[in-house]
């Protein structure tokens, strides 16, 4: 008998989310989470060792550290693919604006949005900027996130843009929850280049993206293996399709992940450029053709929704992610936490809307916030589902049936949120 340094018993429901080593697609995989009945969870090392019934696992394992986790449901800790959270500030002027009837685009053009934002991160010192940004992280950690992906994007100059790279990387060293680095520099063109959009691009591809790179290799992350992507936001007052190539292609040759913001108010053909050029993800879809979703289903490329957006936008339209799933695609949810088109640090609130707008099943919502997030950002081999060798990223719910933490919402059932096997929440 092995001893080991935890073992999660007795829970109701162990939900796995595994799907040996791939993302799941198609409605057969989305609506199998893994369901153990009386499940236990072995732990060594901040990994996991052993999975299945109670007695299965005491009888291989034992150990002096045990959470009895009777009924209770147990899953792998959210995986957030999509999110801006290292920014300065707030945008509570314009959530009136939006109440009263002004668009998202129609802000922007105003100079608010994305660029109000970009001033207040600006003028922000790096430790203001890292204890902003460290709030929002914890209340994502209490919110069951154990992962998350963030983007630059607040900067759109050389100074903002590292800045908020070096408090990326300051929260991935001293916060709980492990970061992934994404580059959006190409996010919004900033007030200076005001219909010089292709001179800001002259910026990105020939200084901005060549110094984030040699900044990656310097970084931890590169020690540690963790993914860096480049995303761009191919829309219109945005990046053109030209443009958006321009940016993804240079990145790719200079050895980044691709990600792309697209389709979210109008089609440009941002979809099928990414999957063309290989993007691990492609996010939003809200206006994404049938021909693209095949396309897409056809690929690897994860396709990640945002539904929190369109439930702050007060909207009735989402990306169809019932669709996507019936085409086969490998679909994902984030909550795309940001100031502007969504303030959101919880996972199952995304999930919870993306049941009622998106007719996602609870099954469905929770491999896509968590398997099928996870390979979003590169990382299906590390976390995102309760398999043997994966970091022990584990939530208890004090629920005795997984579908109530879609079902209620307004409240958070995590009890429990364990980090490579140390529990992290409540601390």
């Amino acid at each position: 008998m092995k001893k080991v340094d935890l073992i999660i018993e007795r829970a109701a429901q162990i939900i796995t989310c595994a799907n040996g080593g791939k993302p799941k697609r198609g409605t057969v995989e989305m609506q199998d989470v893994g369901l153990i009945k009386d499940g236990a969870v072995a732990v060594q090392n901040g990994k996991i060792v052993g999975v299945g019934k109670t007695g299965e696992i005491r009888r291989r394992f034992q150990t002096e550290n045990t959470i009895d986790a009777r009924g209770k449901t147990v899953a792998p800790g959210f995986v957030d693919c999509h999110t801006h959270i290292v920014f300065a500030g707030n945008r509570l002027d314009e959530f009136e604006l939006k109440i009263k009837g002004a668009d998202y685009l129609e802000i922007l053009e105003k100079g608010g949005g994305i660029i109000s934002t970009v001033n207040q991160t600006r003028n922000a010192s790096s430790n203001e900027l890292s204890e902003q940004s460290r709030r929002r992280l914890d209340e994502m950690l209490k919110n069951g996130t154990t992962t998350a992906e963030v983007k630059t994007g607040y900067g759109l100059n050389l100074t903002t843009e590292f800045k908020m790279l070096d408090s990326i990387a300051e929260l991935d060293h001293t916060h709980p929850v492990d970061l992934v680095p994404t580059f959006l520099a190409a996010h919004a063109v900033p007030p200076e280049f005001k219909e010089k959009t292709d001179q800001y691009v002259d910026l990105i591809c020939e200084q901005m993206l060549p110094l984030a790179a040699a900044w990656f290799e310097d970084s931890h992350f590169t020690l540690e293996e963790t993914p860096f992507f480049c995303d761009v936001f191919c829309e219109r007052n945005a990046f053109d399709l030209a443009q958006s190539r321009r940016v993804l292609e240079t990145a790719k040759e200079l050895k980044f992940k691709l990600k792309a913001h697209v389709d979210e108010f109008t089609n440009l053909g941002g979809a099928r450029m990414a999957i063309e050029l290989g993007a691990t993800s492609i996010d939003h879809l809200d206006k994404t053709s049938e021909e693209e979703i095949k396309m897409l289903a056809d690929s690897e490329t994860i396709a990640v929704v945002t539904p929190t957006v369109n439930f702050n936008f007060g909207s009735k339209e989402f990306a169809d992610a019932r669709k996507l799933i019936d085409a086969g695609c490998a679909v994902a949810i984030s909550t795309d936490y940001n100031p502007g088109s969504a303030p959101c640090p919880s996972l199952p609130a995304a999930m919870a809307i993306a049941c009622r707008y998106q007719k996602l099943l609870p099954s469905e919502a929770f491999n896509a916030a968590t398997v099928n997030a996870a390979f979003a950002i590169g990382l299906g081999d590390e976390t995102g589902s309760l398999e043997i060798g994966k970091y022990a990223d584990v939530l208890i719910f004090d629920t005795a049936d997984y579908r109530q933490i879609a079902y209620e919402f307004g409240a958070n059932l995590i009890e429990t949120v364990i980090k490579k096997g140390r529990i992290v929440s409540p601390i």
